[in-house]
């Protein structure tokens, strides 16, 4: 019994020293894992430049047609002609609606035979009144008479003109909203007519930049229509009076619309160029990480030891590390962000790849793939 006990204690000791020797080496080769140092991580850098900026004013807008008006019949009447297309380009005093005149034009006709008979008498009346023929008074009845008839034909010739419908200056006529036999009353709309050679847009900013504006200051414009394109224009008026409750100043600029790809209506982002260009510091807008708590980036920094003196890899290379930098970013445009404080022109930040990267992180600079 007493062999049988001691061979048992000894396969069991054998098992305990086996297990823990197979644990002391799993955990001595974690330990070595972690220790063992990082490899770098792959990212893109460029260097932060300092370059001649124009700053400019941002701001939204609406693009309006130079001049537009809807056309409308200033007298009631049934439509006889429609003397346009949609969509046409019109001339200033093109005939565009004639509704029915017959009526009108009888009415003048009635009208032209009284003034020709008020004439005959007049000159009849003014021979006479010389030889003392006939009084003063009804000399001066047929001359009333005269201006009467008159001023019945100039009104008649009025209202019949009204009956033609006219542009009232160049433009394109849009989408006719009336056909022939409609009934028109005053103020029935016809159709749209808008001048396209020239757009005007309106547009607010904060009180604060009213020193900054001048008439004539180059504007740019993008529309979501053509995003790649920018149209030029020229600040033509600055609002006198600042509004009390939003405290924003209007202000109107205009530009020209030669081939037409822009519309009234339009939602217009707007750039105003101001005079001035300083001296910034740009990186891309792809290296600033924009966050609630701060706007920061990955500064890409030789790697040192404890002495403080640069770490070389076995290529006899320098280590390269990232040191995450706070930094107040100003303006965004085109891709560029210019940074205002925290980066010094010449130093190199990290493109892409930051979600892998912490401050103290090894790197590698790779070439950008695009």
């Amino acid at each position: 019994m007493l062999r049988r006990m001691l061979i048992m204690l000894g396969v069991v000791a054998v098992i305990v020293v086996t297990l823990a020797g197979t644990k002391y080496l799993s955990i001595k080769q974690q330990i070595a894992q972690f220790s063992a140092p990082r490899p770098p991580v792959n990212v893109t850098a460029t260097a932060a430049e300092q370059r001649e900026w124009q700053s400019r004013l941002p701001a939204i807008g609406t693009l309006r047609a130079n001049q537009g008006v809807t056309l409308t019949a200033e007298v009631s009447g049934t439509v006889r002609d429609l003397l346009f297309i949609s969509g046409q380009k019109v001339r200033a005093g093109q005939p565009m609606v004639q509704l029915e005149n017959d009526v009108e034009t009888a009415t003048l006709h009635t009208a032209e035979a009284d003034l020709g008979l008020a004439q005959v008498e007049f000159e009849r009346g003014r021979s006479l009144v010389g030889r003392q023929a006939i009084s003063k008074s009804e000399y001066d009845r047929l001359a009333a008479q005269l201006a009467r008839s008159s001023a019945t034909v100039a009104q008649l010739k009025a209202l019949l003109a009204k009956k033609r419908i006219l542009a009232p200056f160049d433009g394109t006529i849009g989408i006719r909203q009336v056909d022939v036999g409609d009934y028109l009353s005053p103020g029935n709309a016809i159709a749209t007519l808008q001048d396209l050679s020239t757009l005007l847009v309106d547009f607010f900013l904060p009180e604060q930049d009213f020193p900054l504006l001048r008439t004539g200051q180059r504007i740019s414009v993008r529309v979501a229509a053509y995003p790649q394109m920018q149209f030029e224009g020229r600040i033509e008026a600055i609002s006198p009076r600042v509004d009390n409750q939003t405290r924003n100043l209007q202000v109107r600029a205009s530009l020209a619309n030669p081939e037409g790809k822009l519309l009234p209506g339009m939602f217009a982002n707007i750039e105003v160029e101001l005079p001035e260009k300083l001296q910034r510091v740009v990186v891309p807008e792809t290296a600033v990480a924009f966050t609630l708590y701060g706007n920061s980036v990955y500064v890409v920094v030789p790697k040192k030891d404890e002495a403080g003196k640069p770490v070389n890899d076995a290529k006899g290379q320098p280590e390269l590390t990232v040191e995450r930098r706070f930094v107040k970013v100003g303006e965004r445009r085109e891709g560029g962000a210019v940074i205002l404080e925290g980066l010094k022109a010449g130093e190199q930040v990290v493109t892409s790849g930051q979600l892998k990267l912490d401050s103290g992180t090894p790197v590698a600079i790779t070439a950008d793939a695009r």
